[in-house]
């Protein structure tokens, strides 16, 4: 077994009515990774696949389904999975990694990322998500090495998965889970179990097994987090701590979120919601879910690191959408040190167009002070405008499809005026 590392994740946030504004569901998630680690933002159609089909996700291969759903995806550029993403039919999935009493195994399996994407591709709701990604679990397990790298960094996952009417909150333990249906508005996950009493849906030996570990003597009532966590998590929400601060945020601003204000925690540095350091936040997502079946859904995605001094770009799901070129990163095939034994031999650049001037604006933002506080504010600029353009089609219910197809790409275009 690897030696546990110290907890570092993420932070998932859901609002819905009546905490979000306008009756509509705000997602926001900032992805937390090895700071010398590229994000990605891409975009795979729907597609039809043959009886008996394989597929092949970042370790393991499993098998196809019949058909899968369009999906966009912000994910770490060396595996098949993703940190974050959202489908045509207005499901968005986050993970987190949490640890536990059950150790993380070894052995190579679907990673918590692999069980986004897989999710995302086969399910229409956030329920049928989760059954999905709960399935998929018990059938192939979970596990494998989360970092492009020698040393090993493995962890149990959770997911805030969110579609149009409804959010769910799905926290593992080895192939063991447990799913909240959030209510009261607004929920946030970070890297701890956070399932208490309050349980829908829970694997059927959930608490047999914890029996059988002594980790519950079937009398009191049963808490998942207490229960399966290593540590103490009575004072969750009233300890310091990302997720304590983002609970707090949540709650500041509850009956008027919209996606400006989860832009803005996901912004936040005191609270340790935007990450600095070895590990720092990578890449973030918001996305608007409007409760009416003929608006679309409008998702954010920066693609570069430190939201703080990044655009959030919209994208919505139209035909033929543009190939998302300058935020995608080189591919390597059969000769990727991922796909090939022993992993990891080398790390190749997996730098995007968008990522390359981005890391080089960031210098200039940090050692500039003129010209550095002049491109933050062009980046201002620009990121505005859009979330108003946005706002407009959803009030106004004008999209025009041809000029979608591009939203994204000439966002970034624009984005990469701005650094040249």
């Amino acid at each position: 077994m690897s030696a546990r590392p110290p907890p570092r994740s993420c932070d998932t946030f859901v609002a819905l009515p009546p905490a979000a504004a306008g009756g509509r569901v705000i997602f926001g998630k900032n992805s937390d990774r090895p700071a010398d680690e590229v994000q990605e933002v891409v975009h795979f159609p729907a597609a039809a696949h043959p009886p008996g089909a394989a597929l092949e996700c970042t370790y393991v291969t499993i098998e196809q389904v019949a058909k899968t759903h369009a999906v966009v995806l912000s994910r770490p550029a060396w595996l098949w999975g993703a940190e974050m993403g959202a489908n045509e039919h207005g499901v968005c999935i986050g993970n987190e990694a949490v640890w536990g009493r059950e150790e993380v195994g070894d052995d190579e399996a679907l990673l918590g990322m692999d069980l986004v994407r897989l999710g995302l591709e086969r399910a229409d709701t956030a329920e049928k998500a989760l059954t999905v990604i709960v399935d998929l679990l018990e059938k192939h397990g979970q596990g494998g090495n989360c970092m492009e790298s020698h040393m090993a960094f493995t962890y149990h996952n959770s997911f805030l998965i969110a579609d149009r009417k409804e959010a769910w909150v799905l926290e593992t333990s080895g192939k063991y889970w447990a799913a909240e249906k959030v209510e009261g508005g607004v929920r946030n996950i970070s890297n701890q179990l956070s399932i208490t009493t309050k349980i829908d849906r829970e694997h059927p030996e959930l608490k047999e097994y914890a029996k059988s570990k002594g980790w519950w003597d079937g009398e009191k009532e049963f808490d998942f987090a207490a229960t399966y966590s290593y540590v103490n998590t009575a004072r969750m929400t009233t300890s310091r701590g990302r997720y304590c601060e983002g609970y707090k945020l949540l709650n500041k601003h509850k009956g008027s979120i919209t996606s400006e204000i989860m832009m803005e925690i996901l912004r936040d540095k005191e609270s340790g919601i935007n990450m600095e350091g070895g590990f720092m936040t990578t890449g973030s997502m918001v996305s608007v879910l409007p409760q009416q079946p003929d608006l679309p859904c409008i998702h954010f995605f920066t693609g570069t690191p430190d939201p703080a001094r990044s655009v959030f770009k919209p994208f919505i799901f139209v035909p033929n959408i543009t190939r998302l070129l300058k935020t995608s990163s080189p591919t390597f095939g059969h000769d990727d040190p991922v796909k090939k034994q022993p992993r990891f031999q080398h790390k190749p650049d997996r730098r995007h167009e968008l990522y390359k001037k981005h890391e080089s604006a960031a210098v200039v933002m940090e050692t500039i002070k003129g010209k550095g506080k002049e491109m933050l504010k062009k980046i201002q600029e620009l990121e505005k405008p859009k979330i108003s353009e946005m706002e407009s089609i959803l009030q106004n219910r004008c999209l025009d499809v041809n000029q979608m197809v591009n939203l994204f790409s000439q966002c970034v275009e624009e984005e990469l005026k701005i650094y040249s």
